[in-house]
C-alpha cells in the first residue's frame, strides 16, 4: 500500500464513479462464508494471505454491508459474510479545509472511502477499560464504523480546542461539534 495518498485525484475519482452502489436494496439469499477477514488495521485477508491487489479491497469496501453483528458482501446475486475483528474501515490521512459553514475534518481510509466529520459521520471515543486508552471511530455508512489510526488521533489533538472550564478537548467539523476526551 503507498504511503501517502493524493486527496484530491482520490476525490474526484469517487465522483466520477458517482455513488455507492445500492447494496441496501439488494436481498439475495445467503451464499455462504468465505475466508475473508479483515483485522483490527483494516488489512483484508484471504485464507490468511493478505490480498495483493489494493483495487479488490477497495472494490469490495464498496459492497459491504452489515447486518446486525455480521458482515457481507453483498451483489444483487450473491452474499457473502466475512470476519471483521473490530471494525471494517481503517483511517489513515485527514485533511482540513475551510468551508462556508466553517471547518471541515475529511478523512480517507486505507479503502479510499472519503468521509466528512458532521452530523451524518460522527465520531465516538472508545477507552479501554484497564489501560483508559482511547480508541476514535467515525460513522462511515449504515452500521459501519472506521477506527482512526493511532497517529490520524494525535493530529486530532493537536487541531482541538480546549475547553478550561469543562477540561475537555472539541473538535469543530460540518458545523458540529465533538469532544475528543478529557484531559
Amino acid at each position: 500500500m503507498p504511503s501517502t495518498f493524493d486527496f484530491e485525484k482520490i476525490i474526484s475519482s469517487m465522483e466520477e464513479t458517482a455513488s455507492l452502489p445500492p447494496v441496501d436494496q439488494w436481498h439475495p439469499q445467503l451464499s455462504g462464508d468465505i475466508d475473508i477477514t479483515i483485522d483490527r488495521q483494516g488489512v483484508w485477508r484471504h485464507c490468511g494471505e493478505e490480498f495483493s491487489r489494493r483495487s479488490i479491497t477497495v472494490l469490495f469496501a464498496r459492497i459491504l454491508c452489515r447486518e446486525g453483528d455480521d458482515y457481507f458482501l453483498k451483489t444483487p446475486v450473491e452474499k457473502w459474510r466475512i470476519q471483521v475483528a473490530d471494525v471494517p474501515f481503517y483511517f489513515i490521512h485527514c485533511r482540513q479545509t475551510q468551508t462556508a459553514d466553517g471547518v471541515q475534518l475529511s478523512f480517507i481510509s486505507s479503502t479510499e472511502d472519503v468521509v466528512v466529520l458532521d452530523a451524518q459521520h460522527s465520531l465516538r471515543i472508545q477507552l479501554d477499560e484497564n489501560s483508559g486508552e482511547p480508541s476514535p471511530y467515525l460513522q462511515v455508512r449504515g452500521a459501519m464504523e472506521g477506527k482512526l489510526s493511532r497517529n490520524l488521533y494525535y493530529q486530532l489533538v493537536e487541531l482541538a480546542q480546549v475547553n478550561e472550564q469543562e477540561q475537555k478537548l472539541y473538535l469543530y467539523s460540518g458545523g458540529q461539534k465533538f469532544c475528543l476526551g478529557s484531559y
